[in-house]
């Protein structure tokens, strides 16, 4: 027998095989949907640490929408948000009101246009209402915006002065946003923002082992691949429950032991596993990890360091001491990688690593 394609996909916005612990936000927001203008699932804030799924999480809200026979326009946060939410949504942007079109030397347009920032709450506005007039009745809008901790707060509050404005009007609308948890909840405390704490939060945490143990057992087996309980026992326990390490390990022990086949019984089996949760190791620090490190100080990458030797959330005074620093020199680094979203600090005096597995991958390059 050939030994089927991988099932897992361990790549940023891919959709995995089965969704793991994340059925409940799915069914949530279809029923928002089915529910109409009002429902509390059509304005959602979709909250978690890197790699636990907000993306590929987005993408599925968006083809539950286009099931409803809704117009999907999926936008990730950056310089010129609105402007482009605009010109994607708008039937006609140069019928839209607060819209002029900028033209080339020669003096012809070149399909691009400005709108002023004092207008662009209204103009995005006018631009979801006539088209929701031009898609009919029956249909809707929705709008998903990734990486929502990158948006300008002139843009998120056009956004959210928008979206305030055609929740209020009952128009078929739905708008989920997705972020770091610390940036949404800087979102939240603008004043500008406040209609946002109407929103429904979901916060993407670890995966229970239970359901990861569970999903891959289906997944597999549902293949017609066998594998043991010990190797299962193995595979979901090296995962932790975050979800991107769930797809990592799966990817490698399949890929394994598609390579070692050789042989009418297809199995995955303890080497498999064991060799599928090294190689996903070294990807997670590779694709995850190690871009974080680079990019800080060296005196950042000391702290993260001294956090290292503990195995649960740190105290701020005993980083200090394994630094041989002042309280008050350890915080500038303290407040630097909590403004990176590297670190967060549960409670007064103590913090912890924002990013799963970073621990485990520092101390490897101390092994190292």
């Amino acid at each position: 027998m050939t030994f089927p394609a991988n099932p897992f996909k361990p790549t940023a916005g891919v959709m995995p095989p089965v969704l793991i612990g994340r059925e409940s936000v799915i069914d949530d927001f279809d029923e928002g949907l089915g529910d109409g203008p009002g429902a509390p699932d059509r304005l959602m804030l979709i909250t978690g640490p890197r790699g636990s799924g907000k993306t590929v999480m987005l993408t599925e809200l968006g083809k539950m929408a286009s099931k409803h026979r809704w117009m999907v326009v999926d936008e990730t946060a950056s310089e010129g948000l609105v402007d482009r939410l605009i010109s994607r949504i708008a039937p006609e942007p140069s019928r839209i009101a607060g819209v002029s079109f900028k033209p080339s030397i020669m003096g012809a347009s070149l399909g691009e246009f400005s709108i002023a920032p004092a207008l662009r709450p209204s103009t995005l506005r006018d631009a979801m209402s006539a088209r929701l007039h031009s898609l009919g009745k029956g249909k809707g809008l929705l709008i998903t915006l990734d990486e929502t901790q990158d948006a300008s707060i002139d843009d998120m509050t056009a956004l959210a002065t928008a979206a305030q404005h055609m929740l209020r009007e009952n128009a078929e609308v739905a708008f989920v946003f997705a972020g770091l948890p610390s940036l949404i909840s800087d979102l939240l405390n603008a004043k500008v923002l406040t209609f946002l704490r109407r929103a429904s939060i979901k916060e993407l945490g670890d995966v229970p082992l239970t359901e990861v143990r569970a999903a891959f057992s289906s997944t597999i087996r549902g293949s017609k691949i066998d594998i043991d309980d010990e190797a299962l026992d193995i595979a979901t326990d090296a995962t932790g429950g975050y979800p991107y390490m769930i797809q990592l390990v799966g990817y490698h022990m399949w890929r394994h032991a598609r390579r070692r086949h050789d042989g009418p019984d297809d199995a995955i089996t303890v080497e498999d596993v064991r060799d599928g949760i090294e190689q996903a190791r070294a990807k997670l620090g590779e694709g995850v990890c190690a871009p974080v490190i680079k990019r800080l100080s060296e005196r950042a990458v000391d702290y993260l360091e001294a956090m290292a030797i503990d195995d649960g959330p740190s105290a701020t005074s005993d980083i200090a001491k394994r630094m041989g620093e002042s309280m008050d020199c350890a915080n500038i680094y303290r407040q630097r990688l909590i403004d990176e979203h590297v670190i967060t600090s549960p409670t007064r005096g103590r913090v912890d690593f924002a990013i799963p597995f970073l621990r485990e991958y520092l101390r490897s390059l101390k092994r190292g």
